[in-house]
């Protein structure tokens, strides 16, 4: 198959790429960034060097391709998160109805499913409607837990102050998942015959933030790490001292505020909580101690 990446070689879609290059598919990957492209070829991938919200570019490299896989990567740097994501969004639904693509797979996230109150993934939300409106399309649309390793930014609070917390309580829980195991349901989704437009949940493992903070905790020597709830503006305020954005702090401060109350995660709960990865979370945590002392 010929198969069209978005994500770079990220986290996700590098591991997805090199599954997909062994299973024999031929790939082009889009990146923001021209210094990627040496990597992508040497990958023995196409590189295609370009803007995700320009129409004219997006369009020009799908056309051709039996299957893409459409992520929206974050920008930290944005004064406008939730503009930002639907102008992407816009961009992806205007170049796949033009190429005439037939099978896509959309990377959301958890709470998706709110039109509402969850930070940047509300934009989320209204991308996914883009996609499932989209006709003789087949989509898939996997909304993933948060990212195992989103914890590697608490490393620098852990080491300075001996904490690592949230906005939200210690015994909030979170659907969690592993990002190979993402690019593994990708590449199953990618090469598979579809469903029409189907919307799944990809998670590795469930824990409640207290457990996590024991858990890397001990992993670094560190038995006594317990989880901070912080408030709100304190959160704001942390986000803005390091010099990002308003938007970014609203965003993320009104995502922990929904992971406190719930809201994030009760769809992924009234579906049944599948947990359909591979990593657990306990395995992950040895990847964190690495990375702590390596830092």
């Amino acid at each position: 198959m010929n198969i069209t990446l978005t994500g770079s070689l990220g986290n996700i879609s590098r591991p997805l790429a090199e599954r997909l290059i062994r299973e024999g598919h031929q790939l082009t990957i889009i990146s923001s960034s021209p210094h990627k492209a040496e990597a992508i070829g040497q990958l023995g991938a196409k590189p295609a060097i370009g803007d995700l919200s320009d129409v004219g570019f997006l369009t020009q490299t799908l056309k051709g391709a039996d299957a893409v896989f459409a992520m929206i990567p974050t920008d930290m740097t944005s004064a406008d998160m939730d503009s930002d994501i639907l102008k992407i969004g816009w961009a992806y639904d205007a170049a796949i109805r033009i190429a005439q693509v037939k099978h896509v797979v959309l990377l959301s996230s958890i709470g998706a499913d709110q039109a509402a109150d969850t930070g940047p993934v509300k934009a989320l939300h209204q991308v996914e409607h883009f996609f499932q409106k989209m006709e003789d399309v087949t989509v898939t649309i996997l909304r993933a837990g948060f990212f195992y390793y989103n914890y590697y930014r608490d490393i620098p609070l852990i080491r300075s102050m001996g904490i690592m917390g949230g906005n939200y309580p210690g015994d909030a829980v979170l659907p969690l998942v592993h990002p190979r195991d993402i690019a593994d349901s990708i590449a199953e989704s990618l090469t598979g015959s579809g469903n029409g437009k189907e919307v799944k949940y990809i998670v590795s493992d469930i824990y409640i933030s207290g457990e996590i903070a024991s858990l890397l905790g001990a992993s670094i020597d560190k038995e006594n790490l317990q989880w901070t709830v912080f408030t709100d503006q304190q959160v704001h305020d942390a986000i803005t001292n390091a010099g990002l954005s308003k938007s970014v702090a609203d965003g993320y401060t009104e995502m922990g505020s929904a992971i406190g109350s719930g809201l994030m995660s009760a769809d992924f709960f009234a579906s049944g909580a599948p947990v359909n990865g591979n990593r657990k979370f306990t395995e992950f945590v040895a990847e964190f101690s690495k990375t702590y002392n390596a830092s």
